[in-house]
């Protein structure tokens, strides 16, 4: 397990809310004890060699949910987990890849992506103040791939996908990249083979949603390319945003003595806590 990876990652950016997905786990495995060490607590769930999500967190954790119904809370699809934080709802996901669209696991996908859609229309009504964030596997639009037409049509890049992103963005969900940064091309996945990195061959798949309540909360976003110029990195750059609390808000948060709250999605999981 190469938990030095989130180790430096972590005292490094020092954030306050954590998700990361693919951590590729059983529970009984999970670094609980020295996630502790370093002042997060964690929730998580996950299996044997694939998937499993956690959140990690400075700032306490409650009303943690793993289980969940439809294709959500099948056993070998360890993929989402939720968490109310200073007042926040932190629902954390690792939508199914899709691998192609003639695929039965293209077709999975959207059943999963409909299923998610439904969830947090739920918890929406149950807590108006709420991020979704993860790795969705789709790039919302042409300015989020390097080469749109050769990636047209394509998986992250298909119609139906968007059309089943723009399904919870009618939910009152917002990208709080594009809100803050709505002309910048900016990329979170790059593959490891022809030196994609290197040439900025990539796509923006990892995503925040924050709800309208938090719009007016939204202070900073970002993608955080330093992880993925280390050896043996993720294909994936942990991205982040900050959220002004409010005064109530700050006397729980007070290790952030910005008076925000930060949630960084990391796919450094996929290096940090594999088996």
């Amino acid at each position: 397990m190469r938990m030095s990876h989130l180790s430096d990652w972590l005292q490094t950016a020092a954030p306050d809310v954590v998700c990361l997905q693919e951590t590729k786990m059983e529970d009984h495995k999970f670094p609980l004890q020295a996630l502790e060490d370093l002042g997060y607590e964690a929730a998580f769930t996950g299996q044997k060699s694939y998937n499993g999500v956690a959140i990690l967190s400075r700032c306490g954790l409650s009303d943690v949910r793993t289980e969940f119904c439809d294709v959500l809370n099948a056993p070998d699809q360890r993929r989402v987990i939720a968490a109310t934080i200073a007042g926040v709802r932190v629902i954390n996901v690792y939508i199914v890849n899709g691998q192609a669209l003639d695929s039965d696991k293209f077709q999975f996908k959207m059943r999963w992506l409909a299923a998610l859609t439904r969830l947090i229309e739920a918890e929406l009504a149950a807590h108006p103040k709420l991020v979704l964030l993860g790795d969705f596997n789709i790039a919302p639009t042409d300015l989020d791939v390097y080469d749109p037409v050769a990636w047209g049509g394509q998986i992250h890049c298909s119609v139906p996908e968007r059309e089943a992103l723009a399904k919870l963005y009618a939910l009152g969900l917002h990208d709080s990249f594009r809100l803050l940064q709505p002309n910048t091309q900016a990329f979170s996945w790059w593959d490891y083979r022809q030196a994609a990195f290197v040439r900025n061959l990539g796509l923006r798949i990892d995503l925040a949603l924050v709800s309208d309540a938090l719009k007016t909360q939204l202070q900073a976003v970002g993608i955080d390319k330093h992880p993925r110029e280390q050896a043996s990195p993720s294909d994936h750059a942990p991205i982040w945003l900050s959220l002004a609390m409010s005064d109530t808000a700050k006397m729980s948060l007070a290790m952030s003595d910005t008076a925000k709250m930060s949630l960084a999605m990391s796919d450094t999981a996929k290096m940090s806590l594999s088996p």
